[in-house]
């Protein structure tokens, strides 16, 4: 619910201010999250330097990949280099890695208010943290899903057992041939479900996540509504960055919260109900907890 005596919090200009954050955390009605990739990266799921070597050295070797982003765009000569690409990237930054500290304490920061998050991380930390899926709208795919390549159908399908049998059974970066999955309806090859084109499928948890994002919106235009916006660049701001801003734009008693490294470029609309907070997050999340808790 929001409060009938709201009032908006006014700050001198965009701050790097963390317990002033935490005050408005404290009084915010609601709290809309929205995470990219520079949360897990914060969270130890770094996709270059030594975690890289460490994990694909033989890739490195034999085709020159510089970093997992860009690995997923090589262009394999087969399905089956495809796919034992694909496989040890899903291992390792899906399920191999279980739940990560940082994510569990971003939990606890939002626990006890009425919250939701947005993000375009395919990870899955959210839910192995234990944030409720009701509460999660994973917009542009998870590493956990395969669809079909065409698409023929809108419809998932879970991988971890394929991928498993992949990663163990890949040989001189080639899994065998009977391992390549293939649809079970068309028999085409299947694909990630990750937004990288138009073939994206959006099944039905996709649409329902959506709407209740979209519910959670509408009931909080008016509220105080601290929009935390945690690691996200300018790779695809429309999906988080870009919505923020206008959320704040519009709503007058709404606070926006960057934790980020980079210039986050903050509109002089909301300069004065904005912070930045300029710190890595595994310091900044944990420090929030704790003022939160003084």
């Amino acid at each position: 619910m929001c409060s009938k005596t709201a009032t908006p919090r006014y700050i001198s200009a965009c701050s790097d201010d963390p317990a002033g954050l935490a005050e408005a955390l404290r009084e915010a009605d609601a709290v809309l999250v929205g995470a990219g990739a520079g949360l897990s990266a914060a969270a130890g799921l770094t996709y270059s330097g030594e975690r890289f070597q460490r994990l694909f050295p033989d890739f490195i070797r034999a085709y020159g990949i510089t970093d997992m982003y860009s690995g997923g765009f090589y262009p394999f000569r087969t399905l089956e280099e495809r796919w034992a690409w694909w496989s040890r990237h899903v291992w390792y930054n899906r399920y191999q890695p279980g739940s990560l500290p940082l994510y569990a304490e971003l939990l606890k920061l939002v626990q006890g208010k009425d919250y939701f998050v947005l993000t375009s991380n395919v990870d899955h930390q959210f839910r192995l943290a234990g944030f409720p899926g009701e509460r999660l709208f994973y917009m542009q795919g998870d590493y956990g899903l395969w669809q079909c390549s065409v698409p023929c159908h809108e419809s998932t399908y879970d991988n971890r057992e394929p991928v498993l049998r992949m990663v163990r059974e890949q040989k001189d970066q080639r899994i065998p041939s009977e391992l390549v999955p293939r649809c079970p309806r068309c028999g085409a090859p299947m694909a990630m479900n990750l937004r990288c084109d138009d073939t994206f499928v959006q099944d039905e948890g996709w649409f329902a996540a959506n709407e209740r994002y979209r519910a959670f919106v509408r009931d909080h235009a008016s509220c105080r509504l601290l929009l935390l916006e945690l690691g996200v660049g300018y790779n695809t701001p429309g999906i988080i960055k870009y919505p923020f801003w206008e959320m704040a734009k519009k709503n007058p008693l709404a606070t926006y919260a960057a934790l980020n490294l980079d210039t986050p470029c903050i509109p002089s609309q909301i300069s004065g109900r904005a912070f930045w907070i300029r710190r890595p997050m595994d310091q900044s999340i944990p420090a929030l907890l704790k003022l939160q808790n003084a």
